[in-house]
């Protein structure tokens, strides 16, 4: 775990994971029949076993169970929780009826509902300690500022000392920003060539990155809340700016409408929850938004997280997808002091989606509620909500033409082993037969297993290609599945990504994760992701053969995940 140190308020957010360790301010109110004489004893922890796992449970827990444990993605960890049921009556739950013991059993092995085993991520020592932990009462982190953000603003390179032109020879079309999560870097890798350009020091686990409307800039936000803004023009690309957004984060953006190109940044955080407007070439914070409010089932929520963002190229706007709430927010840029938003109401708990083809709506998976919600940007209004098997999680999803139900967007599960298809609107007069099925789940085709994090496709390709990371099962984890999209009805072709690697086998599960395609379609680069001491790889396939072109190997490629071609993130090719 690296240490950082940002300008100003160091005693708050010169750790990584400070938030969520030392600097907790206070204690989450639990129910009063928390207190029932009935409910077992909390354990009790000493102070140095209290700092790590609060480490362990920021890095490894609170992005699918919450800061305050309150569940989204994952189950509710609080030590005692009641709920009304429909007919009325109460439901009763928590950490400290499932006991120690049952705890301990759940992290070891997983469960089939999405979550991993953690017996080959952290020792048995660290489950116990974790089994106690989720036992007792949570804390709540402090809140940040728009000053405590503006003291962590810092430009490296101002933009009057940046390139005029492109100072080297990569291609930057076909570069990919791969995320390198166990050490907080990302690796610039030429798409061309294979090799490793640059590797950038960016914030803890870095969940994603976007690129600039003029695809110069790459924008990465890491768990700890550091958004680095990458200059692709450089002789040697690096980060020319950064600021700390909050304490925990998933999501970024930049103003892409025409005449407001660049011009604004948005990041949305975890915790707090809220959303800073920043400066696009420099990303000097300009407003913070919060986003605590009511959930779409009409009860107060305080840890509302922005769970993803995109930006609209039909008008100013962002979409801004509020997790705990089941809120999409469309936010309109073009005058921010004067800030106007509009509020759909869909489900809970939103997390992440993508374009159709015709980029004029957007779907995002709610995915405890096992639905999809699908916006008109052009309307600003709801357009569908789609039931779907359990948990979707789509990443961005996958859009093609199908040969019997046209146009389609596809998602997969974390909860079942089925990757759904839904039938997507079209202006081209070309697919007006298909309007009957508009909005309706066409096909649900057989997966290897439950656990998927990506589906992915191309315009030139004829295959869909879908991962299950989170299986618990070591094939399945470690393998991706091929589909014919001109025929579903084919056999999936099924690659063991790790055995392809050469690589020798270790005890921890080397999990093959998010399928990426190259800029022409031509090839597709799977991440394996092994343990912190294990040699983790990309995996290059021909697309057209399903055969290993290149396995990049390095002592600097430590745990990749996330990877994202400049070109296909930059005009949302998926």
């Amino acid at each position: 775990m690296t240490t950082r140190r940002f300008a100003g308020n160091a005693l708050r957010m010169a750790v990584l994971p400070l938030a969520l360790s030392g600097a907790f301010g206070g204690s989450h109110a639990l129910a009063a029949a928390e207190t029932q004489a009935n409910l077992p004893t909390m354990p009790t922890l000493t102070a140095e076993e209290k700092e790590t796992a609060k480490k362990i449970y920021f890095e490894r827990c609170a992005g699918c169970h919450g800061v305050l444990r309150k569940g989204a993605t994952g189950k509710n960890l609080e030590p005692h929780w009641n709920k009304k049921l429909p007919d009325g009556s109460m439901q009763e739950g928590g950490t400290l009826k499932l006991g120690q013991k049952r705890l301990e059993n759940i992290i070891t092995n997983g469960t089939e509902g999405g979550m991993v085993n953690f017996d080959d991520i952290l020792t048995k020592d660290e489950i116990e300690l974790m089994s106690r932990y989720i036992q007792t009462t949570p804390d709540v982190p402090p809140e940040y500022s728009l000053k405590e953000t503006l003291d962590s603003w810092k430009v490296m390179v101002p933009v009057d000392q940046r390139p005029k032109k492109q100072m080297n020879k990569i291609n930057l079309n076909n570069v990919f920003s791969v995320t390198l999560r166990d050490s907080g870097e990302v690796a610039l890798i030429d798409g061309d060539t294979k090799e490793i350009r640059s590797i950038v020091k960016t914030g803890y686990a870095v969940h994603i990155s976007r690129l600039s409307a003029s695809g110069r800039y790459v924008y990465v936000i890491g768990r700890d809340g550091r958004l680095s803004l990458i200059d692709l023009w450089m002789e040697k690309p690096a980060v020319v700016a950064e600021v700390k957004v909050g304490f925990d984060a998933r999501s970024v953006d930049t103003s892409k409408f025409k005449g407001y190109e660049d011009k604004y940044a948005v990041a949305g955080s975890y915790w707090p929850p809220q959303y800073v407007i920043m400066d696009g070439d420099t990303l000097k914070p300009l407003k913070v938004v919060s986003t605590r409010g009511m959930t779409v089932d009409g009860e107060y929520h305080p840890e509302p997280r922005v769970a993803s963002i995109v930006s609209s190229m039909i008008k100013p706007e962002w979409v801004i997808n509020i997790k705990e709430t089941g809120q999409i927010l469309l936010v309109d840029y073009s005058d921010i002091q004067n800030l106007k938003t509009t509020t759909i109401a869909s489900a809970k708990f939103l997390h992440d989606g993508g374009w159709d083809a015709s980029k004029r709506y957007f779907l995002v998976a709610a995915n405890a509620s096992n639905k999809i919600a699908a916006v008109d940007t052009k309307t600003g209004k709801l357009a569908a909500l789609i039931d779907t098997a359990k948990i979707p999680h789509p990443g961005r999803g996958a859009n093609f033409i199908h040969p019997k139900f046209g146009p389609v967007w596809t998602t997969g599960h974390l909860g079942d082993d089925v990757l759904t298809l839904i039938s997507t609107p079209s202006e081209d007069k070309k697919f007006a037969q298909y309007k009957q099925y508009n909005w309706k789940v066409v096909q649900e085709v057989k997966h290897v297993g439950s656990g998927n994090l990506f589906v992915k496709t191309h315009p030139v390709s004829k295959h869909l290609w879908a991962d299950a990371p989170q299986n618990p099962e070591r094939e399945l984890a470690e393998s991706v599945a091929v589909y014919d999209i001109n025929d579903l009805s084919k056999p999936k072709k099924v690659l063991n990504v790790a055995k392809d690697s050469g690589l020798p086998e270790t005890k921890a599960i080397r999990r093959a994760v998010q399928p990426e395609y190259s800029k022409d379609g031509s090839e597709v680069w799977i991440s394996l992701w092994g343990g912190k001491t294990d040699q983790s790889a990309i995996v290059v396939y021909d697309d057209k053969t399903l055969t290993v072109k290149k396995v990049i190997t390095d002592p600097k490629m430590i745990t990749p995940t996330g990877k994202f071609n400049v070109y296909n993130t930059q005009h949302d090719i998926y």
